[in-house]
Parts: structure tokens; C-alpha cells; sequence
């Protein structure tokens, strides 16, 4: 395979020159070489690596999680594609899902009627809030649980929805730094469980402290522990780790 211009590189990866330049600025992925009059050249091995990046992006990865990954001196590329193959087939099975879903609520809207509430949401998971309602009363009454009641009484469908995928985006992104094995308390792990943190606070506001709480319950409650550990085995303990360091990094 012969060297690429970055303009070729952009070509055959379909993306921009502007996003080659910016990877480079960032120390994510440097060309292997140079043009006398100093334009990038890019070798295989390169390429190699900027295809990793971009399966690692469509997991929901952010730049400075991918760095990590790939920079790193014990980075395995067969264990690295492995995961990713393994990551996006789940993406690809809960895709198709999806579609078949909606193809049954066309069906149903073209004729005139109406689904099960169970079978129109069946799709999106079998968590189901009446379950717990009285636990959830008895557990978090307070003003953490009306602040959320309020929040939350005014969504819509489409943010219950947009909440839901960042919610998965962000346990997506921890599954992905486990099976990389980054460690929990990595400065990429830590920023994921900031990420949570923030995402927690669209029901109400979260300490760090608060946050801690609900790393624990992750590991002591089956429930949350299945939901977790769905994404990537041991993710629940993982995830509580990541957020005990990040905790422990806001104290400085």
C-alpha cells in the first residue's frame, strides 16, 4: 500500500482534511511522513490507526478517550478491533430492533390502530418505573426526588428519548475503556463518569458525593448491576470505580 496525501486520505475515509489537521494538532494520529515541502504523507500503519479511531467514534468515544486508547504503550490492535466488533454488533442487533419496531408502528398508524402501551415501548427496554415506585419512595424521598419528579413531568417524548441515549451514550463510552482495559481511575475514565454525573443532573442536581451514592448502589444492587454489566461484563464495578476516583479528583 503506498503512501497517502492527506487530501487522499480525507478521500478514501470520508472525512474532512480539516479533521486530519485537527488529529494531528492533538497528537491523535501523525502522519508517518512529510513531502520535502513539509505536506503530510501517511503511511499504512497510519491508516491502520485513523480506521480504529473512526470504529471508536461510532461507539460514541470522545477524542480524548480514543488518545488514550490508541496512544497507549500496551495498545493490542487484535484485542482493539475485537472489542470494537463485539461493541458494534450489540449497536447492530439493538439497530435492527429498532427498525423492526417502527415498521410495526407504521403498520399500526397506517391502519388506523392503536398498540399496546407494553408492545409500543417494548423496544427501548423492560425497565418499567411503576415497578419501583413504592422503593423509590422510600429510598430517595426528598428534595432530590421531587426536583426530579418536577424536571421530568415536563418532558417530552423525544427528550425522554434523547436522555435515554445519552445515558447509553455515556455507559457505552466506559464499556469501551474497559474492554481497552484503561483503568477506572484514568484521567479518560474519570471524564466518562464526569460525563455521568452531568447526565444525572438533567433529574436533579448531583453532588459528587450523591454521585458516589449511586456508583455504590451500582455494585450492591442486582438490578443496576445487570444493567450496567449488559453493556460489558463488570462494567458496574468498573463504572463505580471510575466514579469514586472522579469524586476523589474534585477534592483535588
Amino acid at each position: 500500500m503506498k503512501t497517502l496525501t492527506v487530501s487522499e486520505v480525507a478521500r478514501v475515509a470520508g472525512i474532512t482534511v480539516r479533521t486530519l489537521h485537527h488529529y494531528d494538532d492533538i497528537g491523535l494520529l501523525r502522519p508517518g511522513g512529510r513531502t520535502k515541502s513539509g505536506y503530510r504523507l501517511y503511511h499504512p500503519a497510519d491508516l491502520e490507526t485513523l480506521q480504529e479511531i473512526l470504529f471508536w467514534r461510532e461507539l460514541g468515544l470522545s477524542l480524548e478517550d480514543i488518545g488514550g486508547i490508541v496512544t497507549d504503550p500496551g495498545h493490542d490492535r487484535t484485542n482493539a478491533l475485537e472489542r470494537q466488533r463485539t461493541l458494534l454488533a450489540g449497536r447492530a442487533l439493538r439497530l435492527q430492533a429498532m427498525i423492526e419496531a417502527t415498521e410495526r408502528a407504521l403498520v399500526a398508524h397506517r391502519e388506523g390502530t392503536t398498540m399496546d402501551e407494553r408492545d409500543m415501548f417494548e423496544v427501548f427496554g423492560d425497565f418499567d418505573p411503576a415497578d419501583y415506585e413504592k422503593e423509590v419512595e422510600e429510598r430517595w424521598s426528598g428534595p432530590a426526588l421531587e426536583e426530579s419528579r418536577h424536571r421530568t413531568s415536563q418532558f417530552s417524548k423525544d427528550q425522554w428519548l434523547e436522555v435515554k441515549e445519552e445515558g447509553e451514550e455515556v455507559a457505552r463510552s466506559l464499556a469501551a475503556l474497559l474492554a481497552a482495559g484503561v483503568a477506572a481511575d484514568s484521567a479518560e475514565a474519570m471524564d466518562a463518569a464526569e460525563r455521568h454525573r452531568v447526565h444525572i443532573e438533567r433529574f436533579y442536581s448531583c453532588s459528587y458525593e450523591m454521585h458516589r451514592g449511586l456508583g455504590d448502589l451500582y455494585v450492591q444492587d442486582p438490578r443496576f448491576t445487570e444493567y450496567w454489566d449488559g453493556f460489558e461484563a463488570g462494567l458496574a464495578a468498573y463504572a463505580h470505580d471510575a466514579i469514586d476516583a472522579n469524586a476523589r479528583r474534585s477534592t483535588g
